[in-house]
């Protein structure tokens, strides 16, 4: 058996293209390429010119789209201010209302207090009248004595003694000066009928102001009893759990005492039994002894 034949035959590339012949390509060939129509120098530079300018119709859409955008830009601003200012209208508005029902509210407080006001003054009033008619009934009755005092029977007697006329003189002087201060009793009741006013008021502040005091003496006597009773109670604690304690360490005191007293008399026990176990070894051992030596020595060899 022989080996069997691999060999290829070497076909040189070059040689098998020229054998074949040209070949025919539809497209352009490197000849074609080469020999392409260039531009001139100038009709590059030309060239150049226009791509840095670029095109015109970009440039007209892009300025018809910036006109779009600030048409839309200026709508939207006009849109945003005229809802803050209806805002700052509305917020205008309520503060008017506000303000409105403010003013309203104390012109309704004044009008209260002018009625009371008014009430005090016609209450006052009277009071006035009814004086200023005591004042007339006091000087028409003044009047009428004087008038009779110095009526002409009263003159003829005055003529006829001295003695008499100085007499009547005092007399006037006397009532003179009862008629002076009856006039200033009568403005010492005024003044005191407006005092007596203001004292009721000062009364009804002062009494408000003493009930208010007393609340608030009472409300503190209130927190320093419940203060003190709890002070009370924290102390009685405290002693109580100081006792309970005592108590307990005593009883714990007396009952290490058993407990030392109970281990003392289990140490002593474990010591004797231990002194007692170490004697017994001891005999056992002898009578070991004595066993060995009773028995004869040939059983030892045996």
């Amino acid at each position: 058996m022989g080996k069997r034949d691999n060999r290829v035959a070497y076909v040189n590339p070059i040689a098998a293209g020229r054998a074949r012949g040209p070949v025919s390509n539809a497209g352009p060939t490197i000849q074609d390429y080469l020999t392409r129509p260039r531009p001139t120098w100038e009709e590059f530079k030309e060239q150049l010119e226009k791509k840095k300018k670029g095109s015109r119709a970009l440039a007209d859409f892009e300025d018809k789209m910036n006109e779009r955008w600030k048409k839309e830009l200026a709508k939207n601003r006009e849109k945003l201010l005229s809802e803050r200012e209806k805002e700052r209208e509305k917020k205008a508005a309520e503060k008017l209302k506000k303000t409105n029902e403010l003013l309203q509210k104390a012109t309704d407080k004044m009008k209260k207090a002018n009625e009371l006001n008014l009430k005090t003054t016609d209450k006052e009033k009277e009071k006035r009248e009814l004086l200023w008619v005591h004042d007339l009934k006091s000087n028409e009755f003044c009047f009428l004595l004087c008038l009779v005092k110095h009526s002409p029977s009263s003159s003829s007697s005055s003529s006829s003694d001295s003695s008499s006329s100085s007499s009547s003189d005092s007399e006037d002087e006397d009532e003179k000066k009862s008629v002076k201060k009856k006039r200033k009793r009568k403005k010492s009741r005024k003044v005191s009928d407006g005092s007596a006013v203001e004292s009721d008021t000062d009364a009804k502040v002062s009494s408000g102001l003493k009930k208010k005091k007393k609340n608030r003496d009472g409300d503190k006597e209130k927190d320093e009893r419940s203060r003190r009773r709890k002070r009370k109670a924290e102390r009685n604690h405290k002693d109580s759990s100081s006792d309970s304690s005592d108590e307990s360490e005593g009883e714990d005191g007396v009952e290490s005492k058993k407990q030392k007293r109970s281990s003392e008399e289990r140490e002593k026990m474990t010591d004797k039994s231990k002194k007692k176990r170490k004697k017994k070894p001891k005999k056992h051992g002898r009578r070991k002894k004595k066993k060995r030596a009773a028995s004869p020595p040939g059983s030892e060899a045996v």
